[in-house]
């Protein structure tokens, strides 16, 4: 079993949502997450390319810690940028399957198209029932 970490635009999340349902993967975890790597905190980038340049800085975006330090003018501003943080746990001959299939519906091609994570899993246990590993997780 491998734990698949999904770190993504927020705008892209219906579309991984169904992308993951369509495989046959519905369960997840989903959390709102703040991070910066390349992109640098640039909140341009989460938005509609079609939206002026200056936009950028006088854009609205739901309050997070980042928008209150630029809103109130704060030392040494550290810009993070909102993401979706999307979690499953499958069996290991469908990872390449998910993975692919979630980097076609999230490639934007710039900065902050997300990035995603492997990890093995030792064991799963569904509480309910008592069931464990492969049946756990389905």
């Amino acid at each position: 079993m491998k734990e698949i970490t999904m770190i993504i635009r927020r705008d892209k999340l219906p579309e991984t949502k169904k992308a993951l349902d369509d495989l046959g993967y519905p369960s997840m975890s989903i959390q709102s997450v703040e991070g910066r790597g390349r992109q640098r905190g640039a909140l341009c980038a989460e938005m509609d390319a079609e939206l002026p340049e200056s936009y950028c800085i006088t854009a609205k975006l739901k309050p997070t810690p980042s928008t209150y330090a630029l809103e109130h003018s704060l030392p040494k501003v550290a810009l993070y940028v909102p993401k979706r943080m999307l979690t499953v746990v499958v069996p290991d001959d469908v990872v390449t399957t998910i993975v692919k299939s979630v980097i076609a519906v999230n490639r934007t091609g710039k900065a902050g198209d997300g990035k995603i994570f492997v990890s093995p899993i030792e064991g799963a246990f569904r509480v309910r029932t008592g069931e464990t590993n492969g049946e756990a997780i389905t």
